[in-house]
Formats: structure tokens, C-alpha cells, sequence
């Protein structure tokens, strides 16, 4: 049992020895290492230089005027005058502002109104009064302005051209379409050789038609002008000519019965209008009914172009504007013309409108049914205040700007718009001539409002 004691004794005093003498070996380590550190400062301290602060070892913006140790042990740095280390850390903590609250180092929307770490132990970054502006603007560093490439361009007067393109279709004038038929029953004895699509003047012989109706009134006439009575029967003559004027008879027919004083067997019918026939149904020795369409013919010389335009742009239309017509079958020629009509009915189904402009076709070259696109202007001369496209935020309904402000300020600003064209906004309110507007990288821009809205509700909610 003895032996067993002084075993243990034995073992528990070289244990101790051990113990001590790594005990001994770190803290020599340890004053070693500060020795170190000591000689490096005493070697890079110059003779004539004064100690301004020291900084923090880790790079954090803290900083002591005299020697201090961080949580961890570690010495803070010495910095002397005429080294820029100092102006990063103390820039942000200058002795005459006052701090207004702590935000979030990772740019998190969390505020707080003391010092504050975050989960991963970052130190809350202090915002300063005079550095969070109350007036809605946001603030970038030069740096950051010169990387994203931050360009802005003044508000100006500019006459904006615009135009709305749409497709359509080309359709006769109603008002130049004839259609001939016969009131009463007729026999068609004798046809033209007048087919679909041929060309008629006016005045040209189409067909020879035998009529009872026509016979019975033209024999009365031809009585009446050669009676010898003339002026007692002179109102009876008048309404014989009418009964013949009646039945639709052509006056180079009626005239003809005048010059002969003879009732013709046939009457020679003649096409009432230049144009292009659309339809024939007259047939030799067919018989033709009151009302039955024998020719249908149009005249081409001038015609309408039926546009669909979007619903959209309806508001910017108006009777008189002119329209640029071009035809998909003759490519390079335009056709000009102004609007005349805008017809009050939307399509359901495609939700367009439709307009009419009238087109002069000299040449005839344009037939109905013929596929067009037109453009039509609706800018206007006069110049009017305007910002390019691209620095307007449209979020459907609000649109908005950055004005630039100087020295990294920029002011969101809601605007009101007008026309747009040539890449250019007509702008009716929110900005006067001259402001520089955000026109590139204002999405950037429109982030950091974001951030800095946030950053500012929760200060508002946190502070009492």
C-alpha cells in the first residue's frame, strides 16, 4: 500500500512538472510573439512621427486613442500622422454629428436604435444625421455611379414624330357602285361583249332590251310629239317623257325616239358609269324580272382603305390627320390620303377600331380586297417638352424619373406623359426644361430608393 501512495505521488509531481513547463512554454510563446510585435512597431515607427489613434486589428470601424486590446486579445494597430488608413475608419464617425441609428451591415432591411450585432457578429453600421436625407433622393458613392455607368441627359423641347402603323384592307366606295336592273319585265335580245372585269366607259352600249312597258309609254310619247296640238297636250307630253324616265330608260334612248318620232323595237341599255364590271347576269334571250341584277359595275378611280387599329391608340385619331398608305403588291410605291371617318364600333374580338381614308387611284392599280398598311401621323409640329424613353419607370400606373441633383443625389419624380415617338416622351408634368433626367442604369438607382425607403420605415418605426 505504501509503495502503491508514493507511486502516485511520484506520478502526480511529473505530471505537475509537465504541466508548469508547457504553461512555461506558452507564455514564453506568448511574450515572444508580443516581443515580436513590439520590435516590428518600434522598427516602422518613425523617430518623428506622432501616433494619431489606434486602429482596430480586425479592419472594423473602431477605433481608441490610446493602446486597447480587442475581445480577443489581439493589440490595436498604431496609425500615424500623414498615413490615409484613418480616413475610411473615422469618416463615419465624425465627433460633431450625431448618430441617428444602427443599420443592418448585410444592407437588411433591420434598423436599430443602439449598437448591435448581427447573427454572424458584424457590428451594426452607425448612420449619421445629415447622411439619410428626409427629401425622398438617393445618395451614390462616385465609385459606384462610375461602375454602373450612371449617365443623365436634360429635359428639352423636341417635336416628337410620331406615327401608328396598322394593316387594312382596300374596299370600293360605296357611293361610286352601280347596279343595273330592269322595273319591268323585259327580254334581253342582244348582249355586249362585256364580260367580269372589263372596263366600260360611260355611255357604252351593254344590251338591247325589249320591254311591253317600255313599248306601250315610248309609243304614247312619240303620239303626243306628233300631234299637231302640242301646246294644249304640252303637260300630257311632259308626263309621257316621265313615264319612260320612269321605267329607267337612257336618255340617249329617249333621245333617240325624240330625233326618229319612231318607237324602237329594242332599247339600246348603256353603262352609267366609267368603271370595271363586278358582276354580270344578263343573258341573250333570257328574260329579266323587275329587280333582277343584270350588271353591277364600279368605278376604281377612287377607293377607301378600311385600317383596324389598335384599341389603344383610338383616343389619338382624329378626322383630317394624313395617312400613308402602302400596298404589299407594289412594294417602294405609297399612296397618300387623310382620314374621313372613324367608324364608333370596336371589334369584340380583336378589340381594334376601324377608320376610312379615301385614296385617289389614277391608274387603277389598286383593286378591292387588296391588303395595305398604313402609318399614320400623329405627331404634331410644334415642339413640346420631352425626355428619352429609357428614363421612365413605368410600373403600370405610376411612371416615374430620376432627376439628377449633383454630388451624387438623384430625386425620384412621378411624371405625367404625353406622345411618344423617335425614341423620345412627351412629358406634361413632374419636370421643367433643363433637369437632367436618370437615362441609363436608373434601375440601380430605383434599388437603392428601395433599400433606403426600407431602411428608413423601420428607423421611423424603431426610433420613438
Amino acid at each position: 500500500m505504501k509503495t502503491t501512495g508514493f507511486s502516485r505521488s511520484l506520478w502526480g509531481a511529473l505530471f505537475g512538472v509537465a504541466l508548469t513547463g508547457i504553461a512555461g512554454l506558452a507564455i514564453a510563446q506568448m511574450k515572444n510573439g508580443a516581443g515580436e510585435r513590439a520590435a516590428t512597431a518600434s522598427a516602422e515607427a518613425p523617430a518623428d512621427r506622432k501616433i494619431k489613434h489606434y486602429r482596430n486589428p480586425m479592419g472594423e470601424p473602431d477605433t481608441s486613442p490610446v493602446p486597447k486590446k480587442d475581445s480577443m486579445g489581439m493589440d490595436y494597430i498604431p496609425v500615424y500622422e500623414g498615413e490615409d488608413d484613418s480616413t475610411k475608419m473615422s469618416a463615419g464617425k465624425p465627433a460633431d454629428r450625431k448618430i441617428k441609428y444602427y443599420r443592418n451591415p448585410m444592407g437588411l432591411p433591420d434598423t436599430s436604435p443602439v449598437p448591435k450585432k448581427d447573427p454572424m457578429g458584424m457590428d451594426y453600421i452607425a448612420v449619421y444625421e445629415g447622411e439619410d436625407s428626409d427629401d425622398g433622393s438617393v445618395k451614390l458613392s462616385p465609385g459606384k455611379i462610375q461602375r454602373t455607368g450612371v449617365k443623365s441627359e436634360p429635359a428639352a423641347p423636341r417635336v416628337i414624330r410620331s406615327m401608328i402603323h396598322a394593316p387594312g384592307t382596300i374596299q370600293l366606295d360605296e357611293r361610286r357602285v352601280s347596279v343595273i336592273s330592269m322595273r319591268a319585265e323585259s327580254y334581253l335580245q342582244k348582249i355586249a361583249n362585256v364580260t367580269t372585269g372589263s372596263r366600260v366607259a360611260k355611255g357604252q352600249p351593254l344590251m338591247e332590251v325589249y320591254s311591253p312597258a317600255i313599248s306601250s309609254a315610248a309609243a304614247d310619247y312619240i303620239s303626243t310629239i306628233n300631234s299637231k296640238a302640242i301646246g294644249s297636250d304640252a303637260a300630257y307630253g311632259k308626263g309621257s317623257r316621265q313615264r319612260l324616265m320612269n321605267l329607267d330608260v337612257p336618255d340617249a334612248a329617249i333621245v333617240a325616239m325624240e330625233k326618229s318620232r319612231t318607237v324602237p323595237i329594242a332599247v339600246e341599255w348603256t353603262s352609267p358609269r366609267d368603271g370595271i364590271v363586278l358582276e354580270r347576269n344578263a343573258i341573250e334571250g333570257a328574260r329579266a324580272q323587275p329587280g333582277d341584277v343584270l350588271f353591277r359595275i364600279a368605278d376604281h378611280s377612287q377607293l377607301w382603305a378600311i385600317i383596324d387599329v389598335a384599341e389603344r391608340d383610338m383616343g389619338m385619331l382624329a378626322i383630317g390627320q394624313s395617312a400613308t398608305v402602302k400596298a404589299r403588291g407594289f412594294p417602294g410605291r405609297t399612296f397618300t390620303g387623310k382620314i374621313n371617318i372613324i367608324y364608333p364600333q370596336i371589334n369584340k374580338e380583336t378589340r381594334t377600331g376601324r377608320l376610312r381614308i379615301e385614296l385617289n387611284n389614277p391608274d387603277l392599280v389598286l383593286i378591292h380586297d387588296m391588303y395595305v398598311d398604313a402609318e399614320i401621323d400623329i405627331g404634331s409640329s410644334a415642339p413640346v417638352l420631352a425626355i428619352p424613353e429609357s428614363a421612365v419607370m413605368d410600373t403600370g400606373r405610376r411612371q416615374a424619373v430620376f432627376v439628377d441633383k449633383g454630388e451624387g443625389r438623384f430625386e425620384p419624380r412621378e411624371v405625367k406623359l404625353g406622345h411618344r415617338g423617335d425614341g423620345y416622351v412627351e412629358v406634361r408634368d413632374g419636370v421643367s426644361e433643363g433637369d437632367p433626367v436618370v437615362v441609363s442604369a436608373n434601375f440601380l438607382i430605383d434599388a437603392e430608393s428601395n433599400l433606403k425607403a426600407a431602411l428608413k420605415g423601420f428607423a421611423d418605426g424603431a426610433q420613438p
